[in-house]
């Protein structure tokens, strides 16, 4: 299964797209929708077509990830891009130890996922708004 326009805007949405190469708070030099890497380099500058063209590039392994540890379970479109999202922001390891996970395994329409969305908007132990409002998109997205 490939990410939707719907999953690719809700990333989009969340992570934000600089034009012009930067170096983020963890002291990455970063373009576009959150991309790193050797291609990027210090004054970069690139279209907003060509953001999305290398984010696409970076989602094909989370697509292909969730793929993996949910193949089995019969996702739907919605819920396959809100994990794709989730997993893109917290990274396939956090997806695939999660009690989120279990539970789409388990029984993907269970009302309680939405809860296992809503315990990942801490970073360092400190709720973030902004995973907070993520999470609940991602959620609203995966019971749509």
């Amino acid at each position: 299964m490939k990410l939707s326009n719907k999953g690719l805007d809700l990333i989009k949405q969340f992570e934000g797209c600089e034009l012009k190469a930067y170096i983020c708070p963890a002291g990455v030099l970063t373009i576009g929708y959150g991309h790193t890497g050797s291609d990027v380099k210090q004054s970069m500058v690139i279209t907003e077509s060509q953001a999305t063209e290398v984010l696409r590039k970076d989602v094909a392994k989370f697509e292909t990830g969730v793929s993996t540890i949910t193949s089995g379970t019969d996702l739907n479109q919605n819920q396959f891009d809100a994990l794709v999202s989730f997993a893109f922001n917290s990274g396939l390891n956090a997806l695939k130890s999660s009690t989120l996970l279990r539970k789409v395994m388990a029984k993907p329409s269970d009302k309680t996922i939405a809860l296992e969305f809503a315990r990942w908007n801490k970073s360092g132990g400190k709720i973030l708004p902004c995973l907070t409002t993520r999470r609940y998109a991602e959620s609203k997205l995966y019971f749509s």
